[in-house]
């Protein structure tokens, strides 16, 4: 599948603000967003003012840059939440915040999704005990994230697990035994449960024009 793989700081500025899809690095203050807070490109520093539709746009494209979703898959999980009972906005996050290289990096297992799907790919995940090599994979409340014995000692697996302790990051959804290198998908998160950086109304009011 293709994949955006130009600078990542570039995602950021183009959207106005972190995105924090370098690892460690996002977090300080030597990302290209913090140095050059304005869009790439000769009218970067314009600051021409944005149609609704604009503004729309802009929220779709950083919740897609931030999960690295393509428009393809990212509209499927927009229609699956439309049709689910009860707010689109929050199914939407939930299918985003369900996939399993989303919940690796939650985890603290990897420094930022782009590895976390790296390494699934090359299989260093089991869930439930069976090796799972595919990012998108949905996880279903109770599900366990494991990595293999073998895999445990490898350089993003100790990175990850260091910016997580840096950060303090352990979402209340998560049941995550560091010591023994898994973790627990205990529920679906709500609204409430997420820090979530855009307006999910816009992307409602985009796709249902």
């Amino acid at each position: 599948m293709a994949r955006y793989r130009g600078p990542l700081d570039k995602l950021s500025r183009r959207e106005g603000f972190n995105l924090y899809l370098k690892g460690e690095r996002s977090y300080t203050e030597k990302t290209a967003i913090a140095k050059r807070n304005y869009a790439p490109g000769q009218h970067g520093k314009n600051n021409k003012k944005m149609t609704q539709y604009g503004i729309q746009l802009r929220s779709k494209q950083a919740l897609k840059r931030i999960y690295g979703v393509l428009e393809k898959q990212f509209r499927k999980y927009f229609e699956e939440a439309d049709r689910k009972a009860g707010k689109t906005d929050e199914a939407l996050m939930q299918i985003l915040e369900s996939r399993l290289d989303t919940v690796v990096f939650q985890m603290g297992f990897a420094v930022n999704r782009r590895t976390a799907r790296q390494m699934i790919r090359h299989g260093h995940f089991l869930i439930n005990g069976k090796r799972v090599d595919i990012p998108s994979y949905r996880l279903r409340a109770g599900d366990i994230v494991e990595i293999k014995e073998g895999s445990r000692t490898i350089q993003q697996v100790k990175e990850g697990m260091e910016l997580a302790e840096k950060l303090n990051k352990s979402p209340v959804w998560l049941d995550v035994n560091k010591d023994q290198f898994k973790g627990t998908f205990t529920r679906l998160p709500s609204l409430e449960d997420m820090d979530v950086p855009v307006n999910l109304q816009d992307i409602i009011e985009l796709y249902s024009k």
